[in-house]
């Protein structure tokens, strides 16, 4: 009986892990031992690792750059959001479920960087293209991405007068 009553008291006894311990979480307010809080933010100016961005989508939107990004998107995007960004991709056609379409209103009105951060990070069944993708091709992207929005959400008006004639042959 004693031998039971040791083991019992020696098992109870570890039962001491390292989440039972205290412990101050990060940036938590540590006044007890005279830290302030104003010493522990990172300097002005920090960026996380891997967060830097290297191209702005203020970059101007050349040729040259819109056919980067269609090569990009030829090759990273358009398995799951098809040629024009519709959703219907090959994988959507073999029974992926289908991404939203680019050319819904909310996707034509979201920011350039929504889109930069997608393609970084990935969202919902996307994963990230991170690794795949630099940051330069990935503005690229973006900027492709635009161009298929104007391209299938065009309408005549947003056409110049003077090329209107070349498009339907009657100025129309």
């Amino acid at each position: 009986m004693r031998y039971l009553l040791l083991a019992l008291l020696a098992l109870s006894a570890c039962r001491l892990d390292m989440h039972d311990q205290p412990r101050h979480e990060p940036y938590e307010s540590r006044r007890l031992l005279g830290i302030r809080d104003r010493d522990r933010q990172p300097p002005e100016g920090t960026v996380a690792r891997g967060d830097l961005v290297e191209t702005s989508s203020t970059a101007p939107r050349t040729a040259a750059l819109l056919e980067r990004g269609r090569e990009r998107y030829d090759i990273y995007c358009s398995p799951c959001h098809g040629y024009v960004g519709a959703g219907d991709g090959l994988v959507v056609q073999r029974g992926f479920p289908p991404p939203p379409t680019f050319h819904s209103q909310r996707l034509r009105e979201i920011e350039d960087a929504h889109f930069y951060d997608v393609i970084t990070r990935g969202y919902g069944a996307m994963y990230d293209y991170k690794a795949s993708v630099r940051p330069a091709d990935r503005w690229a992207i973006v900027a492709y991405i635009r161009a298929l929005q104007l391209s299938q959400n065009a309408r005549i008006e947003d056409v110049p007068a003077a090329e209107r004639a070349t498009l339907q042959g009657d100025g129309t």
